[in-house]
């Protein structure tokens, strides 16, 4: 008998298995970001020892990454609406630590190259089936909330990558940084495999004595569904919008405060996995817990909260780049980074209701595959690129002007989102 047919008899999950399972899933998403993270911290000392320039740790930081990590996002997507989430998840897992062990064994840019896209394959499985899962732990009116607490993997990531990489690239070197970030992912790879049990698809929208199999969908099912939802397409535009900066700001912020502020490694390390870990983690989980609240009022809410929150942190980031004073750039900068994450919650959580219950893995994939590709390939690169192409005018400034260019992107975020605000109504299922 198919997993699929075995879960659907499972008793609903206890409060406190679904919080375990959650922790997991956090667990593994941080793991994620760390892995990502860890190359735009060790980004100064690999550039003088391998000769790279920007624009080429843009490719690293962007293109090598998304490249399979976008496209094969659907395909892994199908086989885990009918299939086990929770095997896909720990494989994938596996895949992506074992290749950033791998990084750090490279002698160049090409062999760096291939080792980033061995990380995206990984990567690939580790997103758009936690979203589908905890979907299907949590009931509608919860899941903005479990879907901004799994999300808060992003900036404890970002801060546990750039923290673990800054300390142990000071103490023993960039290449040991990589190697050991992906044993840690090597070790919890099992634990994902082995502890967590897959949910019931669809099983808070069944009707209460409703044995019936879950139904399952082509591929060309859920995409003739999404197609005719201009939702989706605002939301997957505006979040990769957002995510341009987002990335591309990750991915550039610390070399940034290297070369502006002259800081060390080791003090940027502490000064930017404070903000992101202060203001990320506030700004995800307030977006999560006001979108539950008043999404009950008007699903226009769910868009509507980070289209403002774009808007209000766009002066605060332009400040925090502009000022000359760290002592200032502190709150400056925890002001937008808290502001720019509130949309995490509420938009994949509208996205999961969009589509029915066993569509929701691809529908995911989809929306990620778009947010990511553009997100990650044109954000890491765009700031790297501009960089080099300000550089003659502004020197070892050029970052700075590079990003004041780059934050446009949150008003294209913020027009998308308010204008799906108007049609999100008409295209939610319950």
């Amino acid at each position: 008998m198919s997993e699929q047919v075995t879960t659907m008899h499972e008793p609903t999950p206890t409060k406190r298995y679904r919080s375990f399972v959650l922790a997991i899933l956090v667990l593994v998403y941080m793991m994620n970001f760390i892995d990502r993270q860890i190359l735009a911290v060790l980004a100064v000392p690999m550039k003088t020892e391998l000769g790279l320039s920007d624009s080429q740790l843009g490719i690293l930081h962007g293109l090598a990454f998304a490249l399979l990590y976008t496209t094969l996002g659907i395909p892994i997507a199908a086989l885990a609406d009918r299939s086990s989430r929770r095997r896909i998840m720990s494989w994938a897992l596996g895949i992506w630590s074992a290749f950033t062990v791998l990084c750090g064994f490279i002698v160049g840019f090409w062999s760096l190259f291939f080792s980033r896209v061995g990380v995206g394959i990984g990567e690939a499985g580790g997103v758009a089936p936690a979203y589908s899962f905890i979907s299907d732990y949590y009931p509608k009116e919860q899941r903005a909330r479990a879907l901004s607490i799994y999300s808060l993997g992003i900036p404890l990531g970002m801060a546990f990558g750039i923290l673990l990489g800054t300390i142990i690239a000071s103490r023993i070197g960039w290449r040991s940084a990589f190697i050991i970030v992906g044993s840690i992912g090597l070790v919890i790879a099992p634990v994902m495999r082995f502890a967590v049990r897959d949910p019931k698809r669809g099983g808070y929208e069944a009707k209460p004595g409703d044995t019936a199999a879950p139904p399952t969908a082509r591929f060309v099912e859920v995409l003739s569904m999404v197609v005719r939802k201009p939702t989706f397409w605002l939301l997957s535009f505006g979040a990769a919008a957002s995510s341009v900066c987002g990335y591309g700001l990750a991915a550039w912020l610390p070399s940034f405060f290297i070369r502006s502020y002259k800081l060390s490694l080791t003090e940027m390390g502490l000064f930017y996995a404070s903000i992101t870990i202060i203001g990320g983690c506030l700004g995800i989980l307030g977006g999560g817990i006001l979108a539950d609240r008043v999404g009950k009022r008007s699903k226009a809410y769910y868009p509507l909260i980070p289209a403002v929150s774009f808007l209000i942190g766009l002066p605060c980031f332009f400040g925090a780049v502009h000022s000359s004073s760290l002592l200032l750039a502190f709150p400056l900068f925890l002001i937008p980074t808290a502001l720019n994450l509130v949309w995490l919650g509420p938009i994949v959580t509208s996205v999961q209701h969009l589509v029915p219950a066993h569509m929701r893995t691809r529908a995911s994939a989809m929306f990620l595959l778009i947010n990511n590709l553009i997100g990650i390939a044109v954000g890491s690169y765009y700031f790297g690129a501009m960089s080099d192409a300000l550089k003659p005018h502004f020197g070892s400034e050029s970052l700075r002007y590079a990003i004041y260019s780059g934050l446009g992107f949150y008003v294209i975020a913020s027009t998308l989102f308010l204008i799906a605000s108007r049609k999100i109504k008409k295209d939610w299922v319950d």
